[in-house]
């Protein structure tokens, strides 16, 4: 077998690994190498890893004990890990590791996964030459790349299969490989397999390790052909898992700052020259437009949504910086991309498949200087929840799309937005519940149409007599004037603050 010992990689003086549990554990033998950020891995797995993982997943002391089990169920070689932030590992995963019998070694914070991928695909492909020592395998052929990216690793893997490969995003981005015909359709059929992997037009469909989402946060590997069951296609599905961790490391390390910088906009308390140094800092001109992006999930699901903003960014710029904060997760992007609202409707519509019940509201914000970040905060947050009264499993409200008030309403928390609504309709609301009459839509239709008699009589299918006497009515009940603009002004903001209706 074409292995590496787990002890021999602490021997390699450049990794600078650290044991940090399993001493007794370390003649088990390495047979690849896995990337993951998954919370529960343990369907990607086969055993004889050495998982390397940035603990993007660790939220709370409990996720060690899910994360460590499958790993150990799955009979994995060795964990390495790093901790994103900087820190020491957190003791609950040390102490997880011993209980489990899961060898781990700690990763430096300065030494990124593509160096240890490097180090150790080198080593595994000197295990695998050919016969006789003279041709190299078709596995180390694919080892021998995997440092030099992704592109090339695709590229690799075409050559040594002898078909077009490519691997899309499940909102239909190609994100590496030769162009697909009809992507949307290929990711439909990929979300809706009842399993993996599957031939569908003429191409194999490959799963390529999610985000914590399912197969919604998965990347594809697409092969020209039927290559199901062929093992340096899963070879070459498991390289590009291992590559998509590394990258999804250096977001994540990318975005240290974004959390802290968008809660210093939200409370005001970083002014405009603090706000410049910190976009220039992290990569973005302080003199360019800016556009906000903010995205929840139905049910909460806040790491679906972190990883759905992330590739719905990848399609419309190309940088941001993304944080969660509460249940929302925003993006920072460059604004000087055109159809933002389309790109990210027609990426959502690509998910729909897979989505079940949850529902993913996003909301944009408009361009914007570095000085105006917190209203575009607030208006893409606002745009967001404007999304929860329309239809569909996704939508998207970009700021220039809807009218001031809506934004305006859309910012009253639904407890006041009902009080003031009670407190102005009261009595015609009444009036309607005991009589049976629709004084309330009268009143919508006719200030909705500007206060004008023939038109709003014509959609009401009434004479102009009969809406005079309607209106009046209401003046009446209410004890106002219509013909004054405050009083016309109070009445159209308090009609359309009802619940799911602003």
């Amino acid at each position: 077998m074409d292995v590496v010992l787990v002890r021999a990689l602490l021997g390699m003086p450049e990794l600078r690994l650290r044991l940090r549990s399993g001493d007794e554990l370390l003649d088990r033998p390495v047979t690849r190498l896995y990337g993951t950020e998954l919370p529960d891995p343990a369907r990607y797995l086969s055993g004889g890893e050495l998982v390397l993982s940035g603990l993007l997943w660790h939220r709370e002391a409990a996720d060690c004990e899910v994360f460590v089990s499958s790993l150990a169920h799955a009979g994995v070689a060795a964990l390495a890990a790093s901790e994103p932030e900087a820190r020491e590992l957190p003791s609950t995963l040390v102490e997880a590791c011993a209980r489990h019998g899961v060898p781990l070694l700690e990763v430096p914070v300065d030494l990124s996964f593509a160096t240890i991928t490097e180090r150790v695909v080198l080593e595994l492909a000197a295990e695998r030459v050919g016969d006789a020592g003279t041709m190299l395998g078709r596995h180390r052929r694919l080892l021998t790349v995997v440092a030099e990216g992704l592109p090339a690793l695709v590229e690799a893997g075409a050559r040594e299969l002898g078909a077009s490969c490519s691997v899309l995003s499940t909102t239909g981005r190609l994100v590496a490989g030769a162009e697909v015909d009809q992507p949307a359709a290929l990711v439909r059929d990929f979300l809706r397999a009842d399993r993996l992997p599957k031939v569908v037009r003429g191409t194999t469909l490959l799963p390529v390790a999610d985000r914590g989402g399912g197969r919604l946060t998965g990347w594809i590997l697409v092969v020209a052909g039927d290559l199901a069951h062929d093992e340096v296609a899963a070879e070459l599905a498991s390289l590009v898992a291992l590559e998509r961790s590394r990258i999804a490391q250096g977001r994540a390390i990318e975005n240290r700052a974004a959390g802290p910088l968008l809660r210093l906009v939200l409370d005001g308390s970083a002014g405009p020259g603090e706000l410049r140094s910190r976009m220039s800092a992290a990569g973005f001109d302080p003199d360019a437009p800016l556009r906000v992006l903010a995205l929840s999930a139905s049910d909460r699901r806040v790491d679906l949504a972190a990883a759905v903003l992330e590739e719905l960014v990848a399609r419309i710029a190309p940088r941001a910086l993304v944080a969660t904060i509460g249940p929302e997760v925003f993006a920072v992007t460059p604004a000087d991309v055109e159809q933002v609202a389309e790109t990210a409707r027609k990426a959502l519509r690509t998910l729909e498949p897979g989505l079940d019940s949850t529902r993913l509201l996003v909301g944009i914000s408009s361009p914007v200087g570095v000085a105006g970040l917190r209203g575009a905060l607030e208006e893409a947050s606002h745009a967001r929840r404007l999304g929860e009264s329309r239809a569909g499993r996704t939508c998207v409200v970009a700021g220039e799309e809807i009218a001031l008030h809506q934004l305006l309403l859309a910012g009253v928390p639904e407890e006041l937005r009902a009080s003031v609504r009670r407190r102005l309709l009261g009595a015609v609301l009444d009036y309607d519940a005991e009589h049976g009459t629709d004084l309330v839509g009268t009143l919508r239709v006719f200030l909705d149409d500007s206060g004008s008699w023939t038109t709003a009589a014509a959609k009401l299918h009434v004479h102009v007599n009969t809406l005079r006497y309607r209106i009046g009515r209401v003046e009446e009940l209410l004890g106002v004037d219509l013909g004054s603009f405050a009083v016309r002004v109070d009445l159209y903001l308090a009609l359309h603050s009802g619940s799911g209706t602003p």
